[in-house]
């Protein structure tokens, strides 16, 4: 069995990854809260990207699969944003990722082959408006995952899931009510907005050895937004 690191995997799209890899590996949970996952055979890790240091005493000599699911999602104006807005985005979407990959980088080394998963957004593919601050940080996600792959390959592969909007309680004051559902789904030429299961099974195949020849991209989850025009 596999040694699976989740960072923030309580509730939201990480729920749904832990919900799905713990059925064939051990999974580690490491976030604020665990009542979502009591039920789960998983070990769960009190911690807070924010302000803690992952204890890797708490975890196996060898990992080999991470993922990195906190985020953000502040949608602005680009002459209302404060600086402080954009610091905080960079933080917890990218400064403290390279933190935890840091962290535990002797663990993923020490697998035959292992594989991290990081979260951008579609925003990042297409201009969109008052997308600005997380736009600038889920892009630089994107280049550090493409330089780290060619770092570490072969020995470990790095991958990125861009999503579209997708019903999250970090996404609930956009998808809150039916019209704001309606409009949402209308917006994809799939015609539905994405559920945390449809990135949840995107990350569970690039952790599988299915993948296993697969580095350095970012897969476009997004219900063809990024690359078809909807229809009308």
């Amino acid at each position: 069995m596999k040694n699976i690191l989740l960072i923030g995997g309580s509730y939201g799209i990480g729920l749904e990854i832990a919900k799905i890899l713990e059925k064939e590996n051990n999974v580690f949970v490491a976030s604020r809260t665990s009542e979502n996952i009591a039920n789960l055979k998983i070990t769960h890790l009190p911690f807070d990207a924010k302000t803690d240091i992952l204890d890797v005493s708490k975890l196996p000599e060898v990992i080999d699969g991470l993922a990195y699911c906190p985020g953000s999602i502040n949608l602005r104006p680009f002459k209302g944003l404060k600086i402080e807005t954009f610091e905080d985005d960079l933080q917890i979407n990218f400064i403290n990722l390279v933190k935890v990959i840091q962290t535990v980088l002797p663990q993923l080394i020490a697998s035959q082959q292992s594989s991290i998963v990081l979260f951008s957004s579609v925003a990042v593919a297409m201009g969109m408006p008052f997308h600005t601050s997380v736009a600038a940080s889920k892009g630089a996600v994107e280049g550090f995952a493409k330089a780290l792959a060619a770092e570490y390959a072969p020995k470990i592969r790095v991958n990125v899931i861009a999503p579209s909007l997708t019903n999250t309680p970090l996404a609930d004051k956009f998808l809150n009510n039916e019209t704001k559902q309606q409009k949402a789904a209308e917006r994809h030429p799939l015609k539905r907005f994405g559920q945390p299961e449809d990135i949840a099974q995107m990350t569970s195949f690039l952790m599988d050895e299915k993948s296993s020849w697969i580095t350095g991209q970012v897969f476009h989850v997004d219900g063809g937004m990024s690359s078809l025009l909807v229809n009308g």
